[in-house]
């Protein structure tokens, strides 16, 4: 395989297992979360060897589905602020090459402002991550609005991660939750947002919507046009326009299909570069990295900023690159 050189990208949608989270999901019998085969496991420098190998700049680390939260407040409180602790502890390792995205204890809500607070002022998180439902509510629930505020409040960068709908045992038996029904869930968790009206509540959240916006770009049109016609309450005078201000990652299959869809719903100045290791092994990074590389989809300048500048903007702190 030709070299492949990421020109210092900064990956916005990268995730961490500490042994301490592994232990949780396995007391929790999460061992195949989300019904996938096996939960992968993580270590920095294995991190740090794919990173230098496709020249990745910095990682921004998050917990993946199926986050913190297994059904008990007290316990999920618990976790989260081990895995933000241990996630700022690995930053503080290696500054420049890693950011965090700290965890919060949804759907509990005091306990959820604690830890925003503890994350920022405490840890110096770069941002949090929110997954697209929590024990089924979704993020525009109006039970979540202080979160939503306090978010908005600090300006702050909110990846979006999708995880199992409630009743996916009806709609996907037998098989892994991210293969089909995370691009689902994404949709319904920004359009929740776009619909109670939290998008333009609360516009200094720098949300980004993963996996090249899920099926966003298929539907946006439908949602504007039928969401008038049957006059849905809280559908926006002009839904792609809403849409349009969000940040977009390239984690998954971005090419040969999902991103000139996308490009036809956005601007390319609103992508994201994210590789979604390990969750995505890293042989498949380096094919998808390859491909991102290759494309006549992105002008040079739109690549480059998409790898680098626009994160740059979203994740200050992390703009400098560390990759020589």
């Amino acid at each position: 395989m030709a070299d492949i050189s990421l020109s210092r990208a900064i990956d916005v949608h990268s995730h961490f297992l500490t042994p301490s989270y592994q232990d949780a999901l396995r007391e929790a019998g999460l061992g195949q979360a989300d019904g996938i085969p096996a939960v992968p496991t993580w270590s920095a420098p294995e991190a740090l060897s794919l990173m230098d190998e496709l020249r990745i700049g910095a990682m921004v680390l998050s917990v993946s589905s199926p986050g913190v939260h297994f059904g008990d407040d007290a316990r999920a409180r618990a976790l989260a602020r081990r895995v933000n602790d241990e996630g700022a502890e690995i930053v503080a390792g290696h500054p420049d090459r890693f950011g965090l995205l700290a965890s919060l204890p949804l759907p509990d809500v005091d306990g959820a402002l604690a830890e925003l607070g503890h994350a920022f002022d405490d840890l110096g998180a770069d941002g949090v991550v929110l997954l697209t439902n929590a024990g089924g509510r979704y993020p525009g629930d109006p039970a979540f609005a202080p979160v939503l505020a306090e978010l908005d409040r600090r300006e702050a960068a909110v990846l979006l991660h999708p995880t199992s709908a409630c009743g996916w045992e009806h709609v996907s038996p037998n098989r892994p939750r991210p293969l089909i029904e995370f691009p689902f869930d994404t949709t319904r968790a920004v359009l929740d947002l776009v619909f109670s009206g939290s998008l333009e509540r609360y516009p200094g959240i720098r949300f980004i919507v993963p996996h090249t916006g899920g099926m966003l770009p298929m539907l946006a049109d439908r949602v504007q046009s039928l969401g008038n016609a049957f006059d849905v309450e809280g559908t926006p005078a002009d839904v792609v326009s809403v849409l349009r201000r969000l940040y977009y990652d390239t984690a998954g299959a971005a090419l040969p299909r999902a991103l000139p869809a996308l490009l036809g719903l956005v601007d390319p100045s609103r992508l994201l570069y994210g590789s979604d290791y390990p969750f995505t092994p890293a042989g498949v990074v380096r094919s998808l990295a390859g491909q991102l590389a290759d494309t006549a989809v992105l002008e040079p300048a739109e690549r480059e900023n998409m790898l680098r500048h626009t994160a740059g903007d979203v994740f200050p702190r992390l703009s400098g690159g560390a990759v020589s």
